[in-house]
């Protein structure tokens, strides 16, 4: 009998933008996959990638509550967390991603070369996406 093949998807959720990173087969792994416009045709794109990929699960970054600004999407964050359940009926757990962007950045820093290509915002979105899921990951691989 063959096992079906399931993925995890991280989620760096932005007003412009949202940075999506897909597990491995194995859930083990966190690869940066795609970064798509926060735009009315995001579900549809979601979609898309959860159907093709067999997503079972999302994990969606949320600023941290002690570290609110007026600035801050946190609200916006958990309505999406709501629209995405609703719309796909998945578990969505909401993860702490405190200093993702950071640890993005210098990512892309050591790994491109291009000053042109670092420049892409849409390559910081699907790296932060992929570091939230590799440390869900991480974590629930030592429970």
């Amino acid at each position: 009998m063959e096992v079906e093949e399931t993925r995890i998807m991280g989620l760096d959720y932005g007003k412009k933008r949202i940075g999506i990173a897909i597990s491995d087969p194995l859930k083990t792994f966190a690869y940066s996959y795609l970064t798509i416009n926060n735009d009315i045709k995001k579900f549809f794109e979601l979609g898309k990638i959860i159907r093709d990929k067999k997503v079972v699960k999302a994990i969606l970054g949320i600023p941290n509550e002690s570290k609110i600004s007026p600035t801050s999407i946190v609200d916006e964050v958990k309505k999406f967390k709501l629209d995405f359940e609703s719309k796909f009926k998945l578990e969505v757990i909401l993860w702490d991603e405190t200093y993702t962007s950071v640890i993005a950045g210098q990512k892309i820093l050591q790994s491109i070369k291009s000053k042109k290509k670092r420049q892409d915002k849409s390559l910081l979105d699907m790296n932060s996406a992929a570091i939230i899921l590799q440390e869900y990951l991480d974590t629930s691989s030592r429970n």
